[in-house]
């Protein structure tokens, strides 16, 4: 799929919540700058969050509260051993009204359920993504 622009990505993060049923594990693979965080922006507003959603770069997780699901956020781009912060990732896959969102999971990769959701999202140019649902 193409995505050619910011509003796109947050409207298909929209729909692509629409069919998304807890509990749920979703891998964003992409560069910094692909719009990883774009796509949970979207995302978020699909299952009814309504406060303004950053990336969790900086503290690694955000928590946040919705309508129908809560959605746990992830980012271990910093984080060569995840330590405790499994045992926290362990817990939100296990909460069956979760839906955990994890960018950069190489180091958490022995972790995830086999059966989690893998978007990968390539850099074309300024505004322009594809993505590819694994």
């Amino acid at each position: 799929m193409i995505i050619r622009s910011e509003q796109e990505m947050l409207d298909f993060g929209k729909s692509y919540a629409e069919k998304l049923q807890a509990p749920a594990v979703i891998e964003l693979v992409g560069d910094v700058g692909a719009g990883k965080t774009t796509f949970v922006r979207g995302l978020a507003q699909g299952i009814g969050i309504k406060e303004p959603l950053s990336s969790p770069s900086f503290t690694i997780s955000r928590f946040y509260q919705g309508e129908k699901y809560t959605l746990t956020h992830y980012d271990f781009y910093r984080l060569e051993d995840p330590g405790l912060m499994a045992e926290d990732l362990a817990e939100s896959i296990a909460d069956e009204n979760n839906i955990t969102i994890i960018e950069w999971g190489q180091s958490i990769a022995d972790i995830l359920p086999l059966d989690h959701k893998i978007i990968d999202i390539k850099y074309i140019d300024e505004n322009t993504r594809e993505l590819i649902e694994k």
